[in-house]
């Protein structure tokens, strides 16, 4: 039997873990597919993806720097996808490309259902205001937080994408400096800032005892942010490993019509890595 054609572009795409991930998906649900990653740059992506097309491609993931332009090269939109301005996730319809976006999905059940997070009525803070931001703002506003809020470096930024998404509920918004006074159950860090390191200064008081972090990047050691939640009094400060996962779960899905279980495939990351789940 011919296998299917997968592929991720990214780049750099070298780190990726989605080619492991879908193959144990495939192991799991006895899909026929072979998936690559492939390195393309920014201005190669629509050659790149006629050419992946033409030697028989199914379906595309996109990764860092290129999912704002994938988004202008899809020709369909999910609703989510349209409302972030970014897709993650590429397939074909009836020979039109279609454009998904699966993070935040994907970030939602690793927080509710992996991690047993409860967001209904939760005060919730999103630094950064990037590109990462945007794709888990819709389905962060649909879990009903009390409140939901944005700190960025620069405001006007963080006041633009709080606009782009007012329909879907109220945002607030907060320059980092303005922080201090201000209390919440789980904060999520948007920025890629830790895994240089780096944090902006952040009140110590800024998370309620036995609340919750999550850094929506990931590494083989801690974090620079999730280091700061444990510091502080987090309950649980964990990484986006389990995110990954799921989003990726999600685009096998719209690919496949077979969802995989996630669990066994986060454990198995972890591992890799050497850390415990």
């Amino acid at each position: 039997m011919a296998l299917d054609h997968y592929a991720v572009f990214g780049h750099p795409i070298g780190h990726s873990k989605s080619p492991a991930i879908h193959a144990q998906f495939a192991d799991q649900t006895g899909q026929k597919i072979a998936y690559t990653a492939c390195e393309v740059p920014p201005g190669c992506l629509e050659v790149a993806v006629k050419a992946f097309r033409a030697g028989g491609g199914q379906g595309l993931n996109l990764t860092v720097p290129l999912k704002e332009l994938g988004f202008a090269l899809a020709q369909e939109l999910t609703p989510r996808a349209r409302l972030a301005g970014a897709v993650n996730t590429l397939c074909w319809r009836e020979e039109r490309l279609l454009g998904d976006n699966t993070d935040g999905i994907g970030l939602i059940r690793d927080l509710t259902l992996n991690l047993k997070l409860t967001l209904t009525g939760r005060r919730v803070l999103i630094l950064g205001a990037g590109g990462a931001a945007r794709g888990i703002l819709g389905p962060l506003l649909e879990q009903r937080p009390i409140q939901l809020a944005l700190a960025n470096r620069t405001l006007k930024r963080a006041q633009e994408l709080a606009a782009r998404f007012a329909a879907l509920g109220e945002i607030s918004v907060f320059g980092l400096a303005d922080l201090a006074g201000h209390r919440f159950d789980l904060i999520i860090n948007a920025t890629s800032a830790s895994l240089h390191g780096e944090l902006p200064p952040l009140p110590d008081d800024l998370l309620i005892p036995g609340g919750a972090c999550y850094d929506l990047m990931y590494a083989a050691q801690p974090t620079a942010f999730v280091r700061w939640g444990l510091e502080h009094g987090a309950a649980l400060s964990v990484d986006g490993l389990g995110m990954l996962v799921e989003q990726a779960a999600e685009a096998f899905w719209l690919w496949r019509g077979v969802r995989p279980k996630t669990r066994p495939v986060i454990q198995t990351l972890r591992a890799a890595l050497g850390r415990t789940p």
